[in-house]
């Protein structure tokens, strides 16, 4: 079973795996396979869920919905986000207005099914609008009943601190962010997560097996396994790009599967074990297109990995782990 850890400086608990169905629900997997991860979740004991209205296109909210359907809401934490495009695409279809930010919310919550979620995140930092507007409009959905917390995604340090400010002055709180997070990308570690730690915030990280190829299966030299994510056209192969194409790095990777061996763990459950040993970091997101990958990936939870094999996993990746923080500050676009 999962254990569970506090989000950030505040009462709520949630899975340290929680479920995330980004690039699944809606666009790779089918309806019947979606649902049946999402059971697989609940009977290995998650039941912290992650997702997006722009999750094939609102539909991955849709799906989540209809599975978590009849289960007793208060045993639930549901998470989802706001920023990137949905719809049509018209001009008020994205960023963080209040105007978009009051419209997404219902939509989100009419998709999932629900009269609330536990968690609605700031996709990514708005250029484009004012950050009072934005987090007033946070604020107001609070004291709505529409949120009962609220977080963000992709922040710089600077973007968190600010936020936090005005949520302070608002009444409110930000208690997490959520970035990508890896033993190969690391870039959050010098300014975010100090930052985070000293406002109250914790890390909900994605891609911990770094879209997979942590799990080892890219080998030097060899194409992409049939099915994999690199060969996933709808949007899979693009994330992974950055990645691939090193042959060096996946050397690299070929030599944590002794460390694995000697944990008695997969290379993937060691790449979400290796997230988790930071204490920041309340969760890591998994994704499924197989139940049987729910059940496999929850035995990270607990694992604690010595301090000698910590600097073993750092010394194998040695240059080709990724540390310049300013590569968060590129995931948000300059303009909407």
């Amino acid at each position: 079973m999962v254990n569970y850890r506090y989000l950030g400086n505040s009462g709520l608990k949630v899975t340290e795996i929680t479920y995330g169905n980004w690039l699944t629900h809606g666009s790779q997997v089918e309806n019947h396979t979606a649902k049946a991860c999402v059971q697989a979740a609940l009977d290995v004991g998650i039941t912290s869920f992650d997702t997006a209205d722009v999750y094939a296109n609102t539909k991955a909210e849709t799906v989540l919905g209809e599975a978590l359907k009849g289960q007793r809401r208060q045993s639930l934490e549901i998470f989802t986000k706001v920023y990137w495009p949905t719809g049509p695409g018209g001009a008020n279809d994205s960023g963080l207005s209040r105007k978009h930010i009051m419209e997404s919310i219902h939509g989100s919550l009419e998709r999932l099914q629900t009269d609330y979620v536990d968690l609605y995140q700031a996709h990514r930092y708005d250029h484009d609008t004012p950050l009072e507007e934005t987090m007033q409009a946070f604020a107001d959905i609070v004291r709505q009943g529409k949120a009962l917390y609220i977080g963000v995604s992709e922040w710089t340090a600077d973007q968190i601190r600010a936020g936090h400010a005005l949520a302070q002055d608002l009444g409110f709180q930000l208690i997490s962010n959520q970035p990508q997070y890896s033993a190969l990308w690391r870039v959050i570690e010098e300014e975010v997560v100090p930052t985070s730690k000293e406002l109250g915030l914790s890390q909900i990280v994605w891609s911990p097996v770094a879209q997979g190829v942590l799990t080892g299966k890219y080998k030097p030299g060899a194409p992409a396994p049939a099915g994999s994510r690199a060969t996933d056209e709808k949007g899979g192969a693009r994330m992974i790009s950055r990645f691939l194409g090193n042959d060096e790095l996946l050397a690299r990777v070929q030599r944590l599967q002794p460390i694995a061996d000697e944990l008695g763990l997969s290379m993937a459950q060691l790449a979400v074990a290796w997230v988790l040993q930071n204490d920041n970091v309340a969760a890591a997101l998994i994704g499924a297109s197989r139940p049987e990958q729910v059940a496999e990936n929850v035995k990270a939870s607990g694992v604690v990995i010595p301090p000698e094999l910590l600097t073993q996993i750092d010394d194998a990746l040695g240059d080709s782990v990724v540390r310049d923080p300013a590569e968060t500050a590129k995931n948000s676009p300059a303009s909407r």
